[in-house]
């Protein structure tokens, strides 16, 4: 991901924050792989149980609106990462407690940023070749309303286009359901379900390709919450809520195992946490188009 001889090797940069060598490092860490699995479970479970603490543990009355609702779970999706990045720092036996150590761990780092961002994002986009094809032909058809009579674009037309991406930033800035989707959930599950937990399956002796597995099976397993939801709050049939949360984990795991690659891969935080964003706005990729030719 990064030019050769300036590499960014994951795994050694774990070993030297932890001051182990690769091969010995189960034994010297002295971490399990079933002592492993058991905090990256607690982790997963911590991560959905606290979303309901507001109304099951504390007995707040319910929110009176979709904001204060979103709010309690953005306050607590941040206290569950939190929690995990405390107990991860932990468990791991590192050789120094040092700030740099603990965001070298975390994949939090200042090198190479531009790497990290323009390549995943670069390789992310490839899965949307068809939605951009698709966007691009609707902007086309729309730009030919708005030419002159000489081909060109008109004032009025470009006014109205940067008038329409002001208003839609706008509206986003105020939207809570914006923020759930790009800022919060895409940050706290990258740190909890990749910056916390591929460091500790790697020390406690899983291989590269088993994380990349593991990781996003407990990530899936982290929106099971969202059956619930959908069969009691929108009245769903049981089949119903099945295939549409079943589709979720589905590519849930597809995603959590790319990004999971991501993170090994450059050793940064930041390479699956732009992925993330990106999917999360562009949503599925579009298969298909109701429309003739192309």
């Amino acid at each position: 991901m990064v030019p050769t001889g300036r590499r960014c090797d994951y795994l050694k940069s774990l070993v030297n924050c932890l001051g182990f060598e690769k091969r010995k490092m189960e034994q010297e860490t002295g971490l399990t792989k079933p002592a492993v699995m058991i905090a990256c479970a607690a982790m997963t479970l911590l991560y959905v149980a606290i979303l309901y603490a507001p109304s099951l543990i504390l007995r707040l009355p319910p929110p009176s609106s979709l904001k204060e609702f979103m709010i309690r779970r953005f306050v607590c999706a941040i206290i569950s990462s939190i929690v995990s990045i405390i107990l991860c720092a932990l468990i791991l036996p590192m050789r120094s407690r040092e700030a740099a150590n603990l965001f070298g761990v975390y994949g939090i780092r200042f090198d190479h940023i531009w790497q990290a961002v323009v390549i995943p994002l670069s390789l992310t986009s490839l899965m949307y070749a068809g939605s951009f094809c698709l966007k691009s032909l609707l902007l086309m058809e729309s730009w030919k309303e708005h030419l002159n009579e000489d081909g060109g674009l008109s004032f009025d037309c470009v006014k109205h286009l940067l008038q329409n991406f002001i208003d839609w930033m706008s509206s986003a800035a105020s939207n809570v359901l914006a923020w759930r989707n790009y800022v919060v959930a895409p940050l706290t599950e990258e740190l909890v379900f990749r910056a916390c937990m591929i460091p500790l399956l790697l020390c406690g002796g899983f291989k590269i390709y088993s994380v990349i597995f593991l990781c996003p099976v407990l990530f899936s397993l982290a929106h099971l919450n969202h059956w619930m939801e959908t069969y009691i709050r929108h009245n769903y049939s049981m089949l119903k809520a099945s295939m549409a949360v079943g589709l979720q984990l589905g590519y849930t795991v597809i995603f959590g195992s790319y990004a999971s690659f991501l993170f090994i891969r450059t050793g940064h935080l930041l390479a699956p946490l732009v992925a993330h964003v990106f999917c999360n706005f562009m949503g599925l990729p579009v298969l298909f188009a109701r429309s003739k030719g192309m």
